[in-house]
Protein backbone atom coordinates (compact mmCIF):
# COMPACT_ATOMS: atom_id res chain seq x y z
CA UNK A 1 0.00 0.00 0.00
CA UNK A 2 1.45 3.37 -0.96
CA UNK A 3 2.24 6.04 1.57
CA UNK A 4 -0.46 8.30 0.11
CA UNK A 5 -3.17 5.64 0.51
CA UNK A 6 -2.01 4.91 4.05
CA UNK A 7 -2.06 8.63 4.91
CA UNK A 8 -5.57 9.00 3.46
CA UNK A 9 -6.85 5.99 5.41
CA UNK A 10 -5.26 7.30 8.60
CA UNK A 11 -6.91 10.68 8.07
CA UNK A 12 -10.28 9.03 7.46
CA UNK A 13 -9.97 7.15 10.77
CA UNK A 14 -8.90 10.39 12.42
CA UNK A 15 -11.92 12.19 10.94
CA UNK A 16 -14.30 9.58 12.37
CA UNK A 17 -12.72 9.84 15.82
CA UNK A 18 -12.75 13.65 15.68
CA UNK A 19 -16.39 13.64 14.57
CA UNK A 20 -17.11 11.53 17.67
CA UNK A 21 -15.19 14.06 19.76
CA UNK A 22 -17.43 16.79 18.36
CA UNK A 23 -20.55 14.78 19.12
CA UNK A 24 -19.43 14.26 22.71
CA UNK A 25 -18.80 17.99 22.96
CA UNK A 26 -22.26 18.87 21.68
CA UNK A 27 -24.22 16.18 23.51
CA UNK A 28 -22.35 15.78 26.79
CA UNK A 29 -19.98 18.65 27.51
CA UNK A 30 -21.92 21.62 26.17
CA UNK A 31 -25.03 21.13 28.34
CA UNK A 32 -22.80 20.84 31.42
CA UNK A 33 -20.05 23.38 30.70
CA UNK A 34 -21.60 25.85 28.28
CA UNK A 35 -20.62 26.32 24.67
CA UNK A 36 -17.33 28.18 25.07
CA UNK A 37 -15.73 25.94 27.71
CA UNK A 38 -17.04 22.79 26.01
CA UNK A 39 -15.41 23.89 22.74
CA UNK A 40 -12.13 24.58 24.53
CA UNK A 41 -12.14 21.18 26.26
CA UNK A 42 -13.03 19.40 23.02
CA UNK A 43 -10.25 21.25 21.20
CA UNK A 44 -7.74 20.07 23.81
CA UNK A 45 -9.06 16.54 23.53
CA UNK A 46 -8.95 16.83 19.75
CA UNK A 47 -5.30 17.87 19.75
CA UNK A 48 -4.48 14.87 21.94
CA UNK A 49 -6.44 12.59 19.61
CA UNK A 50 -4.59 13.91 16.57
CA UNK A 51 -1.20 13.41 18.20
CA UNK A 52 -2.16 9.90 19.38
CA UNK A 53 -3.37 8.88 15.92
CA UNK A 54 -0.27 10.39 14.32
CA UNK A 55 1.94 8.43 16.73
CA UNK A 56 0.28 5.14 15.78
CA UNK A 57 0.54 6.06 12.10
CA UNK A 58 4.19 7.14 12.17
CA UNK A 59 5.24 4.07 14.17
CA UNK A 60 3.88 1.88 11.38
CA UNK A 61 5.91 3.62 8.68
CA UNK A 62 9.17 2.20 7.46
CA UNK A 63 11.84 4.91 7.74
CA UNK A 64 9.74 8.00 6.97
CA UNK A 65 11.70 11.04 5.85
CA UNK A 66 11.12 14.50 7.24
CA UNK A 67 9.79 15.55 3.84
CA UNK A 68 7.30 12.66 3.77
CA UNK A 69 6.08 13.44 7.29
CA UNK A 70 5.65 17.13 6.47
CA UNK A 71 3.81 16.13 3.30
CA UNK A 72 1.47 13.89 5.29
CA UNK A 73 0.83 16.74 7.75
CA UNK A 74 0.11 19.07 4.84
CA UNK A 75 -2.29 16.55 3.35
CA UNK A 76 -4.06 16.12 6.69
CA UNK A 77 -4.32 19.90 7.04
CA UNK A 78 -5.86 20.32 3.58
CA UNK A 79 -8.28 17.44 4.11
CA UNK A 80 -9.28 18.76 7.54
CA UNK A 81 -9.95 22.26 6.24
CA UNK A 82 -11.82 20.95 3.18
CA UNK A 83 -13.95 18.72 5.39
CA UNK A 84 -14.68 21.47 7.89
CA UNK A 85 -15.63 24.14 5.38
CA UNK A 86 -17.27 21.67 3.01
CA UNK A 87 -19.50 20.31 5.76
CA UNK A 88 -20.29 23.84 6.88
CA UNK A 89 -21.23 24.81 3.34
CA UNK A 90 -23.43 21.73 2.83
CA UNK A 91 -25.22 22.30 6.13
CA UNK A 92 -25.81 25.96 5.33
CA UNK A 93 -23.53 27.35 8.01
CA UNK A 94 -22.55 30.93 7.28
CA UNK A 95 -18.95 31.91 6.59
CA UNK A 96 -19.17 34.26 9.55
CA UNK A 97 -20.08 31.37 11.86
CA UNK A 98 -17.41 29.07 10.44
CA UNK A 99 -14.69 31.72 10.69
CA UNK A 100 -15.72 32.62 14.25
CA UNK A 101 -14.06 29.39 15.41
CA UNK A 102 -10.71 30.90 14.38
CA UNK A 103 -11.02 33.95 16.64
CA UNK A 104 -8.43 33.16 19.29
CA UNK A 105 -8.94 36.56 20.92
CA UNK A 106 -12.55 35.52 21.60
CA UNK A 107 -11.33 32.35 23.35
CA UNK A 108 -11.82 30.06 20.38
CA UNK A 109 -9.02 27.50 20.23
CA UNK A 110 -10.06 25.68 17.04
CA UNK A 111 -6.94 26.81 15.10
CA UNK A 112 -5.01 24.35 17.26
CA UNK A 113 -6.77 21.48 15.45
CA UNK A 114 -5.51 22.18 11.91
CA UNK A 115 -2.13 23.13 13.39
CA UNK A 116 -1.95 19.76 15.14
CA UNK A 117 -2.95 17.96 11.94
CA UNK A 118 -0.09 19.73 10.17
CA UNK A 119 2.70 19.10 12.68
CA UNK A 120 1.81 15.84 14.45
CA UNK A 121 3.30 13.40 11.90
CA UNK A 122 6.48 15.46 11.64
CA UNK A 123 6.70 15.78 15.45
CA UNK A 124 6.70 12.02 16.01
CA UNK A 125 9.29 11.56 13.28
CA UNK A 126 11.43 14.31 14.79
CA UNK A 127 11.41 12.70 18.22
CA UNK A 128 12.34 9.38 16.65
CA UNK A 129 9.05 7.52 16.96
CA UNK A 130 9.09 6.38 13.32
CA UNK A 131 11.02 3.21 12.63
CA UNK A 132 14.49 4.24 11.51
CA UNK A 133 13.42 7.79 10.69
CA UNK A 134 15.69 9.53 8.21
CA UNK A 135 16.37 13.20 7.58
Amino acid sequence: MTLLIRALLAWFILAVVMFTNGAVRALVLQPRLGEQLARQVATGTGVLIIFACALVFVRRLEAPSTRELLGIGGLWLVLTMAFEFGLGYVTGTSWETMLADYDILAGRLWPLIPAAALVAPWFWGAVGMGRRARA
